[in-house]
């Protein structure tokens, strides 16, 4: 009796997750890289109030 048994490559399951990991990572740098910095303080602001963290 014989019996085969298949592996799944590791390096390329790997890849999609990593380059999307590098793309979103960059995307949220450039983008806030071009917002101002009051925009940035007040849209914090507001999700730490509406996930119920204070702040103040």
């Amino acid at each position: 009796m014989t019996t085969k048994t298949l592996k799944a490559s590791a390096a390329g399951t790997s890849v999609l997750p990593a380059l999307f990991a590098v793309v979103l990572g960059l995307g949220i740098i450039t983008l806030t890289g071009h917002v101002q910095a009051s925009a940035l303080h007040d849209a914090a602001h507001d999700v730490r109030h509406a996930t119920g963290f204070p702040c103040h």
